[in-house]
């Protein structure tokens, strides 16, 4: 029973430990990307890219099930035909820089989640995103690693536990679409 008491405790500790300020700051800049018909982009591998996939759900038809248009967003690990071609062509280290290459605009968005913030193929869609003109935004949790060095925004969730990692990006990213929801332009 103490493994289950002691993950509870960990996940409130973390979750009282959510900057909400900042969360609400960017639920603005993602208001104005939807208000702006700019598009965003989540990646992450692992559990981070269900989560990705699970969230790009949520913002694409649940901030605005009955009014059009709704927001414009892309989960960049939802395809696995995409995904296994670019991993043998050019490497898994730009799966999802390929696809910013081809698909992101200026000011459009990145969002990576990491549970190290050092996931080599997260790193490099951060600096192709900024290439490109786009504002990144990072979700990483144990000591936060390059992504948070690097991201324009980050949240950094300093647990060293994958699945708690896990659990907040997902729990973020709730409340990011429900204050979207909220929040609507339309």
């Amino acid at each position: 029973m103490s493994i289950l008491k002691n993950y509870i405790n960990n996940l409130k500790e973390q979750l009282d430990l959510l900057p909400l300020d900042v969360i609400e700051s960017w639920g603005n800049n993602f208001l104005e990307l939807w208000k702006n018909n700019k598009q965003l982009f989540i990646c992450g591998n692992g559990g981070s890219a269900g989560n990705a996939i699970h969230l790009a759900n949520d913002y694409l038809y649940g901030v605005s099930p009955n009014i059009s248009p709704a927001m414009r967003v892309t989960a960049l690990t939802a395809n696995p035909s995409i995904l296994t071609c670019l991993g043998n062509d050019v490497g898994y280290e730009n799966i999802f820089s390929a696809q910013l290459k081809t698909l992101g605009q200026p000011n459009d968005i990145l969002l990576v989640f990491s549970g190290s913030g050092n996931s080599p193929n997260v790193v490099k869609a951060i600096h192709t995103a900024q290439a490109i003109g786009m504002k990144s935004y990072a979700v990483v949790g144990f000591s936060g690693g390059k992504c948070m060095e690097l991201a324009d925004h980050s949240i950094h969730i300093p647990f060293h536990d994958m699945q708690i990692a896990e659990d907040m990006q997902c729990i973020l990213g709730h409340m990011l679409m429900q204050w979207l929801k909220e929040n609507n332009p339309n």
